[in-house]
């Protein structure tokens, strides 16, 4: 490693320990609010299509069954919460994608229940 990038690198008591579950959480949401995101916009024609494409393409866990099924299985309402949690304490990358929102206040899911 470049030793000026090190010497930028939190050390000893500056630096910070997470969560794992925290960290892995955090990822996932926000691979799967960018979903929602291109199903909202059109993007994707249908749910399966933007949870195959994420799985083969971008590298999503396959036993979560893709964002949109991972929506479905965590229930939008949830989803939604934790995404507003992040929001609150990290900031406006966590912002949840406007469809989100909509699916929620109209009890929707991405797949028949």
């Amino acid at each position: 490693m470049d030793p000026t990038i090190y010497a930028l690198l939190p050390h000893g008591k500056d630096r910070k320990s997470f969560d794992r579950e925290e960290m892995a959480e955090r990822l996932v949401l926000q691979m799967v609010n960018e979903a929602v995101r291109c199903m909202g916009e059109g993007i994707l024609r249908s749910a399966r299509d933007g949870d195959v494409g994420a799985i083969f393409g971008l590298g999503f866990p396959p036993f979560l069954g893709g964002p949109l099924r991972y929506v479905d299985s965590r229930g939008p309402a949830e989803v939604l919460r934790k995404l507003e949690h992040y929001h609150d304490k990290l900031g406006e990358r966590f912002t949840p994608a406007p469809h989100l929102v909509e699916m929620v206040k109209a009890g929707k899911t991405f797949y028949p229940r």
